[in-house]
């Protein structure tokens, strides 16, 4: 597989758009499942209310990948995934857009391994980006005997 040629066809064009509708019930949810005790993460009357910044992470994107990408044969696993709060998030509806941030291989002792860091940017109503969630998926080529 040809990863320059992948990165130029498929890195920073966005696939996907959804719309996601955040509610203060999911906040609080959300932030006592991690056993958030702070009011600003679990009370929706305190003035600087907002989610823990880790939320987005259970917002999920419908395709994972875009819908022309090719399949690469081999084992695929999940190879970790990252956020970053930009901006507080708060009650009300968010965009998420995904696109592939990046394509690499790596060469270990069991060969080759691709790496596909799919990202998903979420923005508020104004259009400021507040938060980014990067799920990174390694996909080990079979081997040849």
């Amino acid at each position: 597989m040809d990863i320059d040629a992948l990165r130029k066809q498929f890195v920073d064009h966005e696939f996907e758009s959804k719309t996601f509708n955040v509610s203060a019930e999911e906040i609080v949810t959300f932030s006592k499942a991690c056993g958030e005790e702070a009011p600003r993460f679990t009370d929706p009357a305190h003035p600087d209310f907002q989610a823990p910044p880790t939320f987005t992470s259970t917002l999920m994107r419908g395709a994972q990948m875009p819908p022309d990408f090719p399949k690469l044969e081999g084992l695929s696993m999940n190879a970790g995934k990252a956020m970053m709060l930009h901006h507080p998030v708060r009650p009300g509806t968010l965009v998420g857009r995904s696109h592939l941030h990046d394509i690499y291989a790596k060469t270990g002792r069991s060969g080759r391994m691709t790496f596909i860091v799919q990202r998903m940017e979420f923005f508020d109503p104004d259009g400021t980006l507040v938060a980014t969630s990067d799920s990174r998926q390694v996909i080990r080529e079979k081997p040849t005997t």
